[in-house]
């Protein structure tokens, strides 16, 4: 499958989900998605605004703090609490997770099947009723490995 094709299976899943919601489709919404969409670095909401503010130059962060919001309630995009002093943003809806550095904070997704797969233990049955799994590995990135040389 092309990354076109990809692109246009995700905007029309976006799009259905809109609909279904009775959420308009403004303009505003549709570039917020695209952004997040092509963005691989798990965007904050300044950064999305940022970015946009160079094709939109009116576009108010308000707005985009308030879309992503609605996005995050549809599950269109999920909601990354990044060591707790962050809120990022992220539009790969697979089952995947996160590795974070701790001295850049750049944030790389993981797939790891098996871990997904596991029976969890038993001792975890009274806690409640697990919904999902993320997992959020922290340490160094291969960049700041290099540039500390260790």
């Amino acid at each position: 499958m092309t990354d076109k094709t990809l692109e246009k299976q995700q905007l029309d899943k976006f799009k259905q989900i809109c609909d279904e919601a009775g959420i308009k489709l403004t303009h505003q919404r549709l570039e917020i998605f695209r952004e997040i969409l092509s963005s691989k670095d798990h965007p904050a909401a300044e950064i999305i605004h940022r970015r946009l503010q160079k094709k939109m130059p009116t576009i108010a962060i308000d707005t985009v703090y308030r879309t992503l919001a609605t996005f995050d309630e549809l599950g269109i995009v999920k909601k990354l609490h990044v060591m707790g002093e962050r809120t990022l943003f992220d539009a790969n809806l697979d089952q995947h997770h996160h590795f974070v550095c701790t001295r850049c904070k750049a944030v790389e997704d993981l797939y790891w099947p098996e871990f997904d797969s596991t029976i969890l233990p038993k001792s975890f049955n009274g806690v409640g009723q697990i919904q999902s799994r993320h997992l959020e590995l922290h340490g160094l990135c291969k960049n700041c490995i290099k540039e500390t040389g260790s």
